[in-house]
């Protein structure tokens, strides 16, 4: 029995089963109210001469429900569970909510008619009840969703405005791992806007990537190690708020060292949440990865199973679980998962799909797909550091305990089309195809939710992204692509990981192993 229903418990959130209760009551209401009703009209309007036994009809309407009412809830909650009712899947959503509630609770109708047929009577719900009962079902359930909806709405509009009026001006801001391939793209975007910035760095590829800004007036820079907890508390002291960029990034950079990894990425990002907690900080922001989708078939969006694949993805997943679970009313945890991410900032990378075929094609003259078939969504660098800044400017109220997916609905891609798009942009290199990819993952991802809630709109496409990369090898900006330094992987093999210490991380390990497939964050969306 468990076998069967620990699945079911995973894809199922709390709020999904307390609208599948829901569900339930109003399908047996409509049921019960549309019998009853049958029942009035036939002693309002029948035919007195025709000495009608009420009592008996009344009873066989009662033992109708009891012998089908059953059946027609099952074909519906079930139908309901497979269009998303209950796990937020790709096509209940927005717009087709409406439609697919009239499509799901018809369908489901229309089963149990057919059954009734095929039984020759033994499901005798009367047709007139039944017709009426599906068009209370309908009626019900599109009613109580908008509702739902507009219920939300005024509550959360009612919160933000309290907590806007209460919340403090954010002006001094700590940026962990901001020297580096997305932090050298929003310490500008913060500087420019008139932040004081203090940057937290290990500046294992050296001050390069923020050279332009070294001696900026609001910078402040401390080359420490993150998980030094002295340290933290010192950068700690006095901001407003703080940005959690730091870590080790990529899945084969993850890989290179279990516990390294499992100390960087989950055992810091709990301690600096404690000290930014414990100093009254109140924005948290912090960078997860599209990656913990893992591998899917559909599309997927913040409420969505997580399927990690990987060591990397296992450790955003625990971190994400960790903050969460800090959040209350003056600390405010925002969890942004990064799409595939591409362009070129102070620090450019070559390990990330897009930038490194595009140079390949470039100096190389190919275009090496691996397999080809796997989606992936895609989000320039500039604009990753744009969401950022939003996720920072919104109100605490807007964004507390809040998961969103970074990137557009309009750059999800196979990687197929990657390798096409760069053809047309480099003619002459040749597509080869390598063969299927250990790369198992696969996941296209819904951004709607960044796009209503913070105004997210993407500045770059893949195509403007594709020519920048391109503009940078055939100018000399960058003279060899495959310099370890522009890859994560690559300098930690050559030059950096035994630069990092480690520490004990017996708690991070539990954690990390809890994070299995089907595992969801909760959140209030």
């Amino acid at each position: 029995m468990d076998t069967f229903i620990n699945p079911i418990r995973k894809r199922i959130s709390y709020e999904g089963f307390i609208r599948l209760v829901a569900d339930t009551i109003l399908i047996n209401l409509a049921i019960l109210f549309s019998l009853a009703a049958r029942l009035l009209y036939i002693v309002a309007y029948g035919n007195p001469q025709a000495n009608i036994n009420y009592s008996m009809i009344f009873w066989e309407y009662l033992r109708a429900y009891g012998n089908s009412a059953w059946l027609l809830t099952l074909i519906c909650l079930s139908l309901f569970f497979l269009s998303g009712f209950y796990t937020y899947g790709r096509f209940y959503s927005g717009k087709y909510k409406t439609a697919i509630v009239f499509q799901a609770v018809t369908l489901g109708y229309l089963i149990f008619g057919f059954l009734t047929y095929l039984t020759r009577g033994a499901l005798n719900i009367p047709r007139g009840a039944l017709i009426l009962s599906w068009a209370l079902s309908v009626s019900l359930m599109i009613a109580s969703r908008v509702w739902a909806n507009l219920w939300e709405r005024v509550v959360r509009t009612e919160r933000i405005e309290k907590e806007e009026a209460q919340e403090r001006e954010v002006r001094q801001i700590l940026v962990i791992g901001g020297a580096g391939y997305i932090g050298s793209a929003l310490l500008p975007r913060l500087l420019d806007q008139g932040y004081q910035v203090r940057l937290v760095d290990l500046l294992l590829y050296g001050t390069e990537p923020i050279e332009r800004w070294l001696d900026h007036p609001n910078l402040e820079i401390m080359q420490v190690d993150f998980r030094q907890i002295d340290k933290i508390v010192e950068a700690t002291r006095g901001v407003d708020a703080v940005i959690h960029l730091g870590g080790i990034v990529g899945d084969p950079a993850c890989a290179l060292d279990e516990e390294l990894t499992v100390d960087i990425n989950l055992m810091a990002t709990r301690m600096i949440a404690e000290v930014a907690k414990g100093s009254g900080v109140g924005h948290f922001v912090f960078a997860s990865t599209c990656s913990v989708y893992g591998a899917a078939d559909h599309m997927l969006d913040e409420r969505s199973a997580l399927n990690p694949v990987s060591l990397y993805a296992r450790s955003k997943i625990a971190s994400e679980k960790v903050l969460l679970k800090m959040a209350d009313d003056h600390f405010s945890p925002v969890i942004l998962r990064f799409g595939t991410i591409y362009g070129l900032s102070g620090r450019p990378r070559f390990d990330l799909v897009v930038n490194l075929l595009s140079a390949k094609a470039v100096a190389e003259g190919e275009i090496t797909i691996f397999g080809g078939e796997q989606w992936r969504p895609f989000v320039h660098v500039e604009d990753a550091a744009k969401a950022v800044a939003l996720a920072l400017e919104a109100p605490q109220g807007l964004v507390r305990n809040q998961i969103f997916n970074v990137g557009s609905n309009e750059q999800n891609y196979s990687i197929r089309e990657i390798g096409d798009l760069i053809h047309r942009h480099v003619p002459n290199a040749n597509i080869v195809n390598m063969g299927d990819d250990i790369d198992r993952r696969n996941y296209w991802v819904n951004f709607t939710k960044i796009k209503r809630t913070l105004g997210f709109k993407p500045d770059w496409t893949v195509a403007q992204g594709i020519d920048q990369v391109i503009d940078a090898i055939t100018s000399g900006r960058i003279l060899d692509y495959r310099n370890a330094k522009y890859s994560n992987v690559k300098f930690l093999t050559e030059e950096g990981i035994f630069r990092l210490a480690r520490y004990e991380n017996g708690w991070a390990y539990q954690l990390l192993n809890e994070t299995a497939e089907g595992d969801k964050i909760m959140v209030d969306f």
